[in-house]
């Protein structure tokens, strides 16, 4: 992270919107809930993480690594209904840097081992019932 959660927030805080946009630390975020539930003012940082990588890509203000990866999350969310780890690294990193994905092989072929990445995605039950909530909440203006 470029900037600590707290750091991040003294920024909001002082009114640096710039700044907190363009920062990695939402990005780098993994929503595991663990600060939040340590949180002694019971603060939903993960919460503010997701809203503000939603800001920093309606702003123009994410990184563009960020906002492929979020894209390419999103196309396997519209499509699947979940996300799709295989196929979510294989489109960033032909995307964006093909050459290190070759590095990626071993981590992978580990992950796959493990039963922590399959080749093949999974779709939903009721994938349209999930697609028309997609949809109305676009309609609704949110539309990251």
């Amino acid at each position: 992270m470029d900037l600590p959660p707290r750091a991040l927030f003294n920024l909001m805080a002082n009114g640096e919107r710039a700044e907190v946009l363009s920062a990695n630390t939402p990005w780098v975020c993994v929503s595991c809930y663990l600060c939040t539930a340590r949180c002694p003012k019971q603060i939903p940082i993960t919460d503010i993480m997701y809203t503000l990588k939603r800001k920093s890509l309606s702003a123009g203000l994410a990184h563009k690594d960020a906002a492929s990866l979020a894209s390419n999350f999103q196309h396997f969310i519209d499509r699947n209904g979940r996300s799709f780890e295989f196929g979510l690294a294989t489109r960033y990193y032909l995307s964006r840097r093909p050459a290190a994905l070759l590095g990626l092989g071993p981590l992978g072929l580990q992950m796959f081992r493990h039963g922590r990445m399959t080749l093949k995605p999974s779709r939903i039950r009721e994938i349209d019932q999930l697609r028309a909530m997609l949809d109305k909440a676009r309609e609704l203006g949110g539309d990251q």
